[in-house]
């Protein structure tokens, strides 16, 4: 089986420094949706692990968060694209939860899910605790330079052997 993780703000959908707090709010990176579509038609598995500390720190509540996710399976669904799974963690990094990136707890359940080894497996993100999550299991990582990805490039510090690129779209055009 072949399986890719992303993060979602600001690889699938514009990131905003105050959350993305209601459905309106959740605005898809041109072409990310056509790129997971692409991904589904080579036979990938695509899941999603998010950060969604929002719900911790009550900026919005379960029913929203779950409206937010279904717009993005809508907007997905209209260009042919299926996302296999959503894992988030609603906690504050106060929590200390084993969840929330960039510990390696949602990534061990994608691995439980789909029982499978995430050796290798694409995982996509735009800050470094993204990629920090998916190399502790052995997973490659995939910096793009969406959302905070440019920042996060400028800081340094990446796993070994992250490649970097400009947006979700090219790391698919790479991978196929």
């Amino acid at each position: 089986m072949k399986l890719i993780i992303l993060d979602r703000d600001g690889v699938i959908n514009f990131d905003s420094d105050q959350f993305i707090k209601s459905p309106a709010e959740w605005l898809p990176i041109p072409g990310s949706l056509e790129a997971i579509a692409r991904l589904n038609q080579s036979g990938y598995r695509v899941a999603v692990a998010t950060n969604q500390s929002g719900v911790g720190r009550g900026l919005f509540d379960m029913t929203t968060l779950n409206a937010i996710h279904d717009k993005m399976h809508k907007a997905a669904a209209l260009v042919g694209a299926r996302i296999d799974a959503v894992f988030f963690c609603p906690h504050t990094s106060d929590a200390h939860c084993a969840c929330r990136k960039p510990k390696s707890g949602m990534f061990e359940e994608i691995a439980a899910r789909y029982n499978v080894s995430l050796k290798n497996v694409p995982a996509v993100g735009d800050s470094l605790r993204d990629l920090q999550a998916g190399a502790a299991l052995g997973a490659k990582p995939y910096l793009v330079l969406t959302g905070k990805g440019t920042k996060t490039q400028a800081a340094g510090g990446l796993p070994e052997g992250t490649q970097t690129f400009e947006n979700l779209s090219s790391v698919v055009m790479s991978l196929l």
